[in-house]
C-alpha cells in the first residue's frame, strides 16, 4: 500500500501545474537535487504566505482615498444665505409687560424688579429704562416668548437699505423669516414653498447677492451682565448653506462688521463619503419628526429639542415641534444651561454623523472700508442719518461664485476584493507558479485519495462481517510455532487406546496415524476438530524423516 500511495503522489506531481513538485516527488531514491528543490519550494511557499497575510491584513484596515474633481456647468443654484443681527431684541420694542417678565433674563432687572447696575447706563437709556420699569400699580398680563422674539427682533424692512441679485433689485419680500439661537433671522433663496429657487449663470462680483444693511446699534440692549440673550459685538452673522439643511448660524456662521464692505467668494463643494467600515458617514439616515432631509444641522437641532423636552419639559422658540415653549424662568434656570452643556461638553447624547452625500460652500473673505471720506456725507444725506451713524451702522455684503463650476470631493475604496484576489493571484504565480486551477487540482487529488481510503475501509469492513458470520471450514489455521515440539499427550479417541509405539502400521485415509505419529487435537467453536499432524520416523542409515504438517478435518470421531 505504501508503494501504491507513493506512486499516486508521484503521478499527481508529474501532471500538476504547480511548479517544482515534479522535481521533489520524482521517481527514484532521495537525492541532493530533490532536497534542493524541496528547500526552494518551501522557501517560496513561506514567502507567499507572508505576502498573503500582509495583503489580507491591509484589506481589513478598509483604506480609502479621496478623489478631487472640478466640474464646469452652464449655471449653478445660488445657495441659501441666512442673516442674523447680533442683537436679538430691539430696546424700543420692549414693553413694560415684557420687561416685567424678561427683565431678569436679560440682566436688566434684579430679582426684586429693580434696575441693576444703573451706573453702567447712559442718561438717555437709563431714563427710558426707568420709565418702563415703573411697576407701581402695574398688573402683569400673560406673556408669550414666541411673540416676544417675533415682535422685538430686528425687522429686515428697516435693516435692508439696498438689495440686488445679479444686478436686479430685490427686497425684504425675497427673504423668509427663520428663528435660530440668535433670535429672529432672515434667509435669502431659502427654496421654501412659494419662493423661486434662484440660479446664477456667471461668476464674479456683481453676479450674486449684494446687500447694504443698517444694523441699528441704537436699538441694541444695554449689556449689564453675561447672558445668552445679549451680545458684546455689533454687526450681523451670516451663514451660506444648502437649501436642504436648516441654518446653524450660531455655530457655523461668520461675522460681518459695520463700517466695512465684505466680499465673499464661494465655491460649491459636493461631498461624497463612504459608510462604515471605510468611513463614518450616516448611510441610513435616522428618522426625524421635524425634518424630511437628513443633515448634521437637522440632526443636531432634533437632538437638542428632545434633550430639552426630557430635561426641562419645554422647547426654545427656534426649536421645532409642538411642545410648550419655555417661559423666561425656564430659559434662565434650565433651557440655557442645559443647551450650553449639550453643545460644549456632552457629545455622546447628540452624536450626529455626516451624511454620505452633502453640499457645502467654501468661502474666501476680503473687506474694504466703508464709507470713505468722500462718500460719508452723500450717504448721510441719502438716508437722512448723520455721518457718525453711517460709520457705526452701515455695512455692505457681497456674495458671489468665484467661477461657474463646482468641486467634487469623493471618498473611494482604496482596496477592494478584486484587488485582494489580484494581488494574491499574482504572488502565487510569482512564487510557486500556481493559479486558481492549480488549487482545483490539489483539491481534486485530495478528493481521489480520500475516496480510495473510504472505499478500502468499507470493503474491509464488509469482508470482516462476512467472515465472522459464515462457516469456518477451510479457514487457514494460525501458524504453529517452529522448532522442536514438546512431547505431546497421546490422543484418546472414542475410548480406544493409542497404538503401541513399536507398531509401524499406518492406516491411510481415515485420519489414524501409526507408530511414530503424534496427534494434537484442538477444539474449535464448531463441531469439527482441527488436528495438526507432525510425523517423524527413523529411516535406514539412521536418518530421520519428517512429514509436513497437515490438517485433518474430522466430522465423526468414530472414524479415528
Amino acid at each position: 500500500m505504501e508503494g501504491e500511495r507513493l506512486s499516486s503522489l508521484q503521478a499527481f506531481a508529474g501532471s500538476s501545474s504547480l511548479h517544482g513538485v515534479s522535481h521533489i516527488f520524482a521517481y527514484g531514491t532521495l537525492s541532493l537535487r530533490r532536497m534542493v528543490w524541496a528547500l526552494f519550494f518551501l522557501g517560496s511557499l513561506g514567502l507567499l504566505v507572508l505576502v498573503c497575510v500582509e495583503r489580507i491584513t491591509y484589506f481589513f484596515t478598509y483604506p480609502h482615498v479621496t478623489k478631487l474633481d472640478e466640474v464646469t456647468v452652464p449655471n449653478l443654484t445660488f445657495p441659501a444665505v441666512t442673516i442674523c443681527n447680533l442683537n436679538e431684541f430691539r430696546f424700543s420694542k420692549i414693553t413694560r409687560n415684557d420687561l416685567y417678565h424678561v427683565g431678569d433674563l436679560l440682566a436688566l432687572l434684579n430679582a426684586r424688579y429693580e434696575i441693576s447696575n444703573a451706573h453702567l447706563a447712559d442718561a438717555e437709556t437709563l431714563a427710558a429704562l426707568r420709565e418702563k420699569a415703573n411697576f407701581r400699580g402695574f398688573k402683569a398680563r400673560p406673556f408669550d416668548m414666541a411673540d416676544f422674539y417675533n415682535r422685538t427682533g430686528h425687522d429686515l424692512v428697516e435693516m435692508l437699505w439696498q438689495c440686488t441679485f445679479r444686478g436686479v433689485n430685490c427686497s425684504a419680500h425675497n427673504f423668509t423669516v427663520s428663528f435660530t439661537r440668535l433670535g429672529k433671522c432672515y434667509t435669502f433663496n431659502s427654496g421654501a414653498s412659494g419662493y423661486e429657487l434662484l440660479t446664477t449663470v456667471k461668476g464674479g462680483t456683481g453676479n450674486g447677492l449684494e446687500l447694504m444693511l443698517n444694523i441699528q446699534q441704537d436699538e441694541y440692549l444695554p449689556v449689564w451682565g453675561d447672558t445668552d440673550e445679549t451680545s458684546y459685538e455689533a454687526g450681523v452673522k451670516v451663514q451660506i448653506h444648502s437649501q436642504n439643511e436648516p441654518p446653524s448660524i450660531d455655530q457655523l456662521g461668520f461675522g460681518v462688521a459695520p463700517g466695512f464692505q465684505t466680499f465673499v467668494s464661494c465655491q460649491e463643494q459636493r461631498l461624497f463619503y463612504l459608510p462604515a467600515p471605510w468611513g463614518d458617514c450616516q448611510a441610513t439616515p435616522t428618522e426625524s419628526a421635524f425634518f424630511t432631509n437628513y443633515s448634521t444641522a437637522a440632526c443636531r437641532i432634533d437632538c437638542e429639542t428632545r434633550y430639552l423636552a426630557e430635561n426641562c419639559n419645554c422647547r426654545m422658540v427656534h426649536m421645532p415641534g409642538n411642545a410648550n415653549i419655555c417661559t423666561p424662568e425656564q430659559y434662565k434656570e434650565c433651557a440655557d444651561p442645559a443647551l450650553d452643556f449639550l453643545v460644549e461638553k456632552d457629545n455622546e447624547f447628540c452624536s450626529c454623523q455626516t451624511p454620505c452625500e452633502t453640499v457645502r460652500y467654501s468661502k474666501e473673505l476680503s473687506v474694504v472700508k466703508i464709507p470713505s471720506k468722500a462718500s460719508a456725507k452723500y450717504l448721510a444725506k441719502k438716508y437722512n442719518r448723520s455721518e457718525q451713524y453711517i460709520m457705526e451702522n452701515l455695512l455692505v455684503l457681497d456674495i458671489f461664485f468665484e467661477a461657474l463650476n463646482y468641486e467634487t470631493v469623493e471618498q473611494k475604496k482604496a482596496y477592494e476584493v478584486a484587488g485582494l484576489l489580484g494581488d494574491i493571484g499574482g504572488q502565487m504565480g510569482l512564487f510557486i507558479g500556481a493559479s486558481l486551477l492549480t488549487i482545483l487540482e490539489i483539491f481534486d487529488y485530495l478528493y481521489e485519495v480520500l475516496r480510495d481510503k473510504l472505499s478500502g475501509y468499507c470493503q474491509s469492513r464488509k469482508e470482516a462481517e462476512q467472515s465472522n458470520g459464515g462457516n469456518l471450514v477451510g479457514a487457514r489455521p494460525p501458524a504453529l510455532p517452529t522448532g522442536p515440539l514438546p512431547p505431546p499427550r497421546p490422543a484418546r479417541v472414542q475410548g480406544k487406546e493409542p497404538p503401541p509405539r513399536g507398531d509401524r502400521s499406518e492406516k491411510q485415509g481415515n485420519g489414524q496415524v501409526g507408530v511414530g505419529g503424534k496427534i494434537w487435537v484442538r477444539h474449535t467453536p464448531s463441531r469439527q476438530l482441527l488436528l495438526p499432524v507432525r510425523k517423524g520416523a527413523q529411516g535406514r542409515g539412521g536418518k530421520q524423516h519428517f512429514i509436513a504438517i497437515t490438517t485433518i478435518h474430522i466430522n465423526d470421531l468414530s472414524q479415528l
